[in-house]
């Protein structure tokens, strides 16, 4: 693959537009009282939010958390920082490099800043691949305690005023950075009614981001056997919500997938799918500002 200094350019500027890193001026942050005694105040909050009025808390901006997504962001379009986008750029280079086949997913999208930086390289890279972008587009759901009793207590749901974003507003996000076309494929529902229908027959690169062990299991049973050979299984939250890697490691000896798991940031992990440990991309140096570098975790 040929050198581009303007096409690395571009992205290493799209990964921290996306991010907002460097952007001095988001000094606060959203005000959210889920947790009790506080947690009867949070309807109201979210009542002002539909009106247009936010309510909000002074919080210094910190280069380095934003480098390793540890903060939720006001206005970036993704949260996942500079090291997990790195790690997509160093797995899109390669699939594209090696000619592994198949079609990109991310189940759990946000505002779309992670599948905007996606297809972003692909364009950049002038790679015509579908881009699958599953999600809700309504937030999380409260935990199914019953049936999936590891996410009891993990209520995500109660920060959907912040979380639930919907997918006219992705759409948007896709046109300000000039990437929507006929090759990003919106899948919006519960992940249990849409992902075994999901139209990908085979994938090069599945990107989960569900948080919880139910949303993580519902995406790995019916995708992860479509992923080809070669190609790349990136955990958003394996390392900061414990449901989710309880989740990747029961798929995982269920099925007994041995490909060595590589953290990138302390939070994100990714595998290669059939590939030993030398065939594993990591990034190109080591950004000491944007946390750790690449390492195997299990």
């Amino acid at each position: 693959m040929s050198e581009d200094p303007t096409r690395d350019r571009y992205i290493e500027l799209l990964k921290r537009v996306l991010t907002r890193y460097g952007f001095s001026d988001e000094d606060w942050r959203e005000l959210y009282l889920a947790r009790a005694p506080y947690s009867v105040l949070q309807p109201v909050l979210d009542m002002l939010r539909k009106r247009g009025i936010v309510v909000g808390r002074s919080a210094k901006y910190d280069k380095r958390r934003r480098a390793c997504g540890l903060d939720w962001p006001v206005h970036a379009e993704t949260m996942v920082g500079l090291r997990r986008l790195d790690n997509l750029h160093e797995c899109i280079r390669t699939i594209i490099r090696e000619n592994v086949p198949g079609d990109l997913v991310e189940t759990g999208v946000w505002r779309g800043g992670a599948s905007i930086f996606m297809k972003g390289v692909l364009t950049a890279y002038g790679e015509t691949r579908d881009l699958w972008l599953a999600d809700s587009f309504e937030g999380l759901p409260p935990p199914d305690e019953v049936n999936f009793p590891r996410d009891k207590g993990w209520r995500f749901d109660k920060a959907n005023s912040y979380l639930a974003v919907s997918e006219d507003e992705v759409r948007e996000n896709f046109k300000r950075y000039e990437l929507l076309d006929e090759h990003v494929k919106f899948v919006k529902g519960w992940f249990r009614d849409t992902l075994a229908t999901l139209p990908a027959t085979q994938i090069s690169l599945l990107r989960l981001d569900g948080d919880l062990y139910e949303s993580t299991m519902e995406a790995l049973e019916p995708l992860y056997p479509r992923l080809s050979a070669g190609g790349f299984c990136v955990i958003d939250d394996y390392g900061a919500v414990k449901p989710c890697e309880e989740a990747v490691h029961d798929y995982r000896a269920k099925y007994k997938i041995t490909d060595p798991i590589i953290d990138i940031d302390g939070s994100g992990v990714f595998w290669r799918k059939g590939v030993s440990d030398n065939a594993i991309p990591v990034a190109a140096d080591e950004n000491a500002t944007a946390g750790t570098r690449t390492t195997r975790v299990g």
